[in-house]
């Protein structure tokens, strides 16, 4: 599955979208998704909590192991993806749509993330 090109990339494999009057949604990329295995437990950040860039904001269980959620950018969690938490194989099955984990208002301009061929590259896809 190749990186939709207009979201932007961490190194810790998660994807926001462009913001749309300052909110952003936050999910995993597929190559991260594959790496998990079946995803079954997502715990995220709390709607109205305070994310930090690069500092883990929640976690996702799969058969395979736990993984920290990292959070792309600072801000505050304004929503949550209900259907993830009720369902967690959304983020394999859909990881860039359906599968998306929360939405952020953005505080200061994101550093560090990077494009989709640039994220390619980094991960050898």
């Amino acid at each position: 599955m190749s990186n939709p090109q207009q979201l932007r990339y961490s190194k810790e494999h998660e994807w926001l979208s462009a913001a749309e009057d300052g909110v952003s949604t936050v999910g995993i990329t597929s190559h991260a998704a594959d790496a998990l295995g079946d995803v079954v437990f997502v715990q995220l950040p709390e709607v109205g909590s305070t994310v930090t860039a690069g500092e883990a904001c929640g976690e996702l269980e799969s058969t395979k192991s736990v993984s920290d959620l990292y959070a792309p950018v600072s801000g505050e969690v304004t929503e949550i993806n209900q259907d993830v938490v009720d369902d967690p194989a959304l983020v394999n099955s859909a990881p860039f749509e359906g599968g998306w984990l929360f939405k952020v208002k953005i505080s200061g301009e994101p550093e560090e993330l990077l494009s989709a061929d640039d994220y390619a590259s980094f991960t050898g896809n």
